[in-house]
Parts: structure tokens; sequence; C-alpha cells
């Protein structure tokens, strides 16, 4: 249930943000040739790679999806509009869909909180961005951000593979310094002021990303990702995907503005995130997770919308939006010097390509991504052919 904020004394301290003048290095949107052959490729191959569609007969919008492949059946998830064709909190589910990988059009769909539902006693006005993380072999948490007396909430709901049962939702839990509030826009607030943490400004809803990678620290395993509200961005971690402890932001004066992909990879959190509108970059950096400094960002050509990391084969590759939402564009991170990163390819998709999210499937990869907010379409590819 609901619990009060931590009172503090302390005031929130926030910092300005503005266009990035210290640079590592630039990376244009005029891709080479052969990065533009090769993106050419890669969009016939999603093409022909395509799994189905995930949104809901009668859905009137639908947009930020998730997926995972576990024990031969796949779960998307993401929010719907059933009323009309916007995107528009008051109208939307969050939702999760299931389906055997074998018999992919035989889906069963979830409704997991709708916006004018009850939860705690208390009215839900408005959902937002709905994601998933698996707990354990047998548990997944569908997690989504509601408004509940105007105040933004992150919200999980465990889900029983076995049984395909959802539990009870429950609030998620965020903690910087000693103190551990709901993890709520206001709870974010309180807890970053205690500590004494700058925060940059905070508005419309919070959110977590939903790629998690892992590390031992002392023996105990957290999952890292990133978290964000308006211009805030900021690598959180959790020991057990319910508490979500504050970790660090990037300390150089930036542009940044909503999701912001990670990637843990030994010592290191590697770090993109996209930028304010009228700025025609999105910045890449890494996070020393030992001496707890941040690199020198690398300014990369994008059309600030939301990207994901993924690691095949050794090495690490970011996704992302370079020229707009029909284009998908692949740069290859150079782990020993992120100023060194290239472009491995920049792709003119057959349709609009929002969020891609990209995870491991059967023997390669798979991305899911929205088409133009009306549909969730999976498909995979051999990534292979262009690396």
């Amino acid at each position: 249930m609901f619990t009060n904020d931590f009172i503090t004394e302390k005031k929130l301290f926030y910092s300005e943000g503005a266009v990035i003048t210290d640079l590592a290095a630039t990376l244009n949107t005029n891709a080479n040739e052969e990065a533009i052959k090769k993106g050419a490729a890669f969009a016939e191959e999603i093409t022909k790679g395509f799994v189905s569609d995930f949104e809901k007969p009668g859905d009137k919008m639908a947009h930020v999806s998730t997926f995972m492949l576990v024990d031969g059946t796949v779960y998307m998830t993401y929010y719907a509009n059933t009323k009309e064709p916007s995107e528009d909190p008051n109208n939307q589910t969050a939702r999760l869909v299931y389906a055997p990988v074998n018999d992919i059009e035989n889906k069963t769909y979830v409704d997991i909180q709708t916006a004018g539902d009850t939860v705690f006693g208390k009215r839900v006005e408005m959902v937002y961005d709905t994601i998933m993380m698996q707990k354990d072999s047998d548990t997944i948490y569908v997690m989504w951000t509601a408004r509940v007396e105007e105040n933004y909430y992150r919200f999980y709901c465990p889900f029983t593979l076995s049984t395909k049962t959802p539990g009870e939702v429950s609030i998620n839990r965020f903690k910087a310094g000693n103190v551990t509030n709901d993890f709520s826009a206001t709870g974010i607030r309180s807890a970053l002021a205690e500590a004494s943490i700058p925060c940059k400004k905070m508005f419309s809803d919070i959110g977590i990303m939903q790629k998690i990678t892992s590390r031992k620290e002392d023996g105990t395993t957290y999952y890292y990702t990133g978290t964000y509200s308006g211009d805030f961005t900021a690598v959180i971690k959790s020991r057990d995907l319910i508490t979500w402890e504050y970790v660090s932001q990037p300390d150089f004066i930036n542009d940044s503005k909503w999701e912001n992909a990670t990637y843990v990879l030994g010592n290191k959190c590697y770090y993109f995130v996209r930028q304010q509108d009228g700025n025609k970059y999105g910045f890449l950096t890494a996070y020393n997770l030992i001496d707890n400094t941040w690199e020198k960002p690398v300014h990369i050509g994008d059309s600030q919308s939301r990207s994901d990391f993924i690691y095949y084969k050794g090495g690490l590759y970011l996704f992302h939006a370079p020229i707009n939402r029909n284009h998908i564009g692949i740069v290859k991170i150079d782990t020993d010097n992120i100023a060194k990163s290239s472009i491995l390819l920049q792709a003119k998709m057959d349709t609009s390509c929002f969020y891609p999210f990209v995870q491991y499937y059967k023997d390669s990869l798979a991305m899911s991504y929205t088409i133009s907010r009306k549909h969730i379409r999976l498909a995979e590819f051999d990534f292979d052919k262009f690396i």
C-alpha cells in the first residue's frame, strides 16, 4: 500500500541542463556507403523476420513494448488505448500478452491495470509506460507507471509463469542514501533531497527502463537499469526488482531528457540518453562503478527517441533512431574507448519503428517495436549477417 514520504528539512537542489560543449567525439548521421548498404539489408531482414503483431483486436493505440521468450512462450507488455486513437494516459491500459512460440497467433491478453481502476482504495487517474522483468524461473514482474491523486507511482504485479496467473499489485520503492520511499515523483524528490543529491527538472510521468544487466557486489547480485522523469535521468540498481537504489547520474552539464539506456559490462555502466527536442544529438558515456567517475561524452546523431543496448558475441551495440522514427541506427560501442565507437549500419525501415527493444530469441535476436502507435510488432533477425 502507499506509504508517506520521508519528511526532510533539506531543500532539493535543482541542476540546470545545457548543451554539452566538452566532447570526446561526435558521430553524425551522415553514415558511409557501407553502413547504408547494410542498413538496407537490415530493413529487409526485419520485414522477412516478421513474427507477429501483439496489439489486441479493437485497440485504438498501442505503444512501448518489452518482450521475452521463456520456456517456449513469448511474453509481451505494452500500454494500449481501447477508447480512442491517441496516446492519452487518461484512457490507457497496462497489458501483458503471451503465446506459444510455435502457435504465436494463439494469444492470451491480460489487462493488468486501466485508468479508472481502484488501487489500495484510490482511483487510478492515468496509466503510462509498461514493461516487464524476469524475477526467477517461474515469475515475471509486469511494471508500469500510474498517476494516483496527482502523484506518479511505479507499480508492479507478479505473474506466475507455470499457472499463468497474476498476483497482487504492489508499489516499487526508491532508495537514495539512507531514505527509502515509494517509487513516486514525490518519493524520488524527498530521498534525493535528504541525501543532498542534485536533480534536474522532473515533470510528467516517471519511468524505469526495461533492459536489466547484472553485477556481483560483495557476493550479492544487483540488477542495473535507468530511471527518468523529464530532464532527470539516472542509473539505478536493485537486488529484488522491487526496491531500486539510486546509483549516479552524469556529472557533466548535459541536455538530457526522458529515456536513458544502460548496460553494465564488468565495472562499467554504458549509458545513452536522448536530449532536448531541439538538439540533434543524444549522448553516450560510461560510468565507472569502482571509482565513481563518468567518461567524457560522445555525441551521436539522434532524433530524440528511446534507445536500447544489446551485447552479442563479444560486442556491445546501441540501437537508436538516428534521423527519425522511420530509421534504425546501430552503433558498435568501443568498450575500451567510447570515442572510437562507430556506425555499424543505418536503415530506413519499411514502416515507422518506434522505441526498439532488442532481446535474445531462439538462435539469434529479435526486436519488438511500435508501428505508428498502432501495432506492437515482433521480428526476428540474424545479427551475424551484419557484424
